[in-house]
């Protein structure tokens, strides 16, 4: 009977989510030798329904520089990560909060996980909220709320705008600059945002941070985002990383190296391309050559994908001589495969890494530092399919809105290792946003020697959060300054 009765309690009880809800402490961190007292609330906020109800329930952490007598002037940064299905916990403990995770100098696990201050963190300069969409995270779908509400390159946009809009509100943000900031499938959602806040919510931005781009749903008049042809200067650098060229470019220093090939690629690789199986054999002999030479591949291997060597091909061939693989986001990693035959590897050996060390630091850091208790799963990816992709119109979303507003400037992060949403296409895609080119003063590009978070190599946390501490600077009106043209 005991048995019968505790089974029944237990079988009762369901994981939840508090559906609004906040719990505030207050720490301190030295950022540039400099003490920043600040106030973090970690909590649930509600995405409400067209009949007023709570449909989900996103979950936040919000830090507040609380040495500073009014925010008015202080800038605010809403922080998205990707998949789309990705927590927020990657730039959340990786890049600009005042915490981070314990990995190596150039981001590998150690042990023991946990989290320690950084040193790097904006938030001297700008107030951070670091949002989960629905299923990651601990955010959740509640009540009458239905998965197609959700998940979808423009349902996304819609749910989240209203959600920054009641945040805003809630936190008297109003007045702050603004800014977004997103990582891999977060820049379509944070350009997309920049449209739907201005477009629907009369929210105007100050700026916007693409880190580690997608094509934003652009189709340039040429090759299409991250196609095999655009990869060619990130293949040099992965071959460059890994001393798979030969001395004469080995010797060369990278970023002096890549501009030459980013040359051949946009003058040479991409006009024979063109012509497809009619090139002129003479000319497709010299090239199979040249990217052989600039890939760190071999004449025949690039011959055999005639010159377009897919990029799940080359995560494979670069070592296999020597028994490794290489990683997709980040291609400093090395993983092992079963066997060294085939054209693709067995597991992304650097997202394994970083599980590794992200999900015990994340689950350490918001149940027994900030206090936040839940039996739910923190979902690092979450499960958000299917996905309706159909009208993702982000990059011209994102054009329109820097067209009608003078102030908004954007800038863009990637590591010269990523071999998912590579720096040439990023770049490329940068340059495609406003094909007029008369807004590309109030654009920038920064490149980093290491990966998709390029923000785990110590070095490149330092010097890309100063770098986002320039673009605020240089995003800021002078007080009064009217933004017109």
């Amino acid at each position: 009977m005991l048995f019968v009765i505790s089974s029944a309690t237990v079988d009762a009880q369901k994981r939840s989510l508090p559906i609004d809800t906040a719990l505030v402490s207050t720490d301190e961190v030295t950022i540039k030798g400099q003490k920043v007292p600040y106030r973090v609330t970690v909590g649930t906020q509600p995405v409400f329904g067209e009949d007023g109800e709570a449909d989900a329930s996103l979950f936040f952490t919000y830090y507040e520089r609380t040495d500073v007598s009014n925010n008015e002037n202080r800038p605010i940064f809403i922080s998205f990560n990707g998949g789309p299905g990705a927590g927020s916990l990657w730039m959340h403990l990786g890049y600009t909060g005042p915490k981070r995770l314990k990995i190596s100098d150039e981001g590998y696990p150690v042990q023991p996980y946990g989290v320690e201050d950084n040193p790097h963190s904006i938030l001297d300069v700008a107030d951070i909220v670091f949002v989960n969409p629905v299923n990651t995270g601990f955010s959740r779908i509640v009540n009458d709320g239905e998965p197609e509400q959700f998940f979808g390159v423009n349902e996304d946009l819609a749910y989240l705008a209203d959600w920054i809009d009641t945040f805003i509100s809630r936190h008297e943000r109003w007045k702050s600059p603004k800014y977004l900031i997103g990582e891999s499938y977060g820049t379509p959602r944070v350009s997309g945002l920049a449209g739907q806040l201005q477009g629907r919510h009369w929210m105007f931005l100050n700026g916007v941070v693409l880190v580690s781009p997608t094509g934003l749903g652009l189709e340039p008049e040429g090759p299409s985002p991250r196609s095999s042809v655009l990869k060619m200067p990130y293949y040099t650098a992965a071959a460059w990383y890994h001393n798979q060229l030969t001395p004469e470019l080995q010797n060369r220093d990278l970023t002096e190296l890549l501009p030459e090939v980013e040359a051949f690629t946009l003058d040479e690789l991409l006009p024979a391309l063109t012509r497809g199986g009619f090139v002129d054999e003479n000319r497709k002999a010299e090239l199979v050559k040249k990217v052989a030479r600039y890939a760190g591949l071999s004449e025949e291997f690039v011959e055999d994908y005639n010159l377009a060597v897919p990029s799940s091909a080359f995560w494979k061939e670069l070592l296999r001589d020597e028994g490794f693989t290489i990683g997709r986001l980040d291609s400093r990693y090395k993983g092992i495969d079963k066997t060294d035959g085939g054209d693709r590897y067995d597991y992304p050996a650097e997202y394994s890494s970083w599980k590794h060390s992200f999900t015990p630091a994340i689950n350490h850091y918001i149940q027994d530092v900030l206090g936040f208790k839940t039996d739910l799963q923190y979902y690092v990816s979450g499960p958000v399919r299917p996905w309706n992709n159909e009208g993702n119109e982000t990059g011209e979303m994102l054009r329109q809105a820097m067209a009608e507003n003078p102030n908004l400037k954007v800038m863009v992060q990637s590591g010269y290792y990523d071999g998912a949403t590579d720096y040439f296409s990023a770049k490329y895609t940068m340059w495609n946003i406003d094909s007029s080119g008369k807004m590309k003063h109030r654009f920038r590009f920064e490149g980093y020697r290491s990966g998709h978070m390029m923000y785990l190599r110590t070095e490149d946390l330092e010097t890309s959060n100063e770098h986002i501490r320039e673009f605020i600077n240089n995003s800021l009106p002078e007080e009064g300054a009217p933004a017109k043209y």
